[in-house]
């Protein structure tokens, strides 16, 4: 169980999501609960709003990591 990202300082753990999210969605959904439980915070951005929108996302870690 690997995240995308993970800052440990800021406890946050960063998924980008493609297509194939789509069909994994109970997974993705434990996995979250098991992070959540180690008191780590998600978020998830789709693959498509890191290429589309990078300025966005970047807003929103730094946000998250403030």
């Amino acid at each position: 169980m690997g995240a995308d990202f993970y800052c440990h300082k800021a406890a946050l753990v960063i998924e980008l999501d493609g297509d194939i999210h789509d069909l994994q969605q109970e997974e993705d959904a434990r996995r979250e609960k098991v992070l959540s439980e180690m008191g780590l915070r998600i978020v998830r951005f789709r693959n498509d709003d890191v290429m589309k929108n990078l300025s966005a996302v970047v807003g929103k870690v730094r946000e998250l990591v403030r």
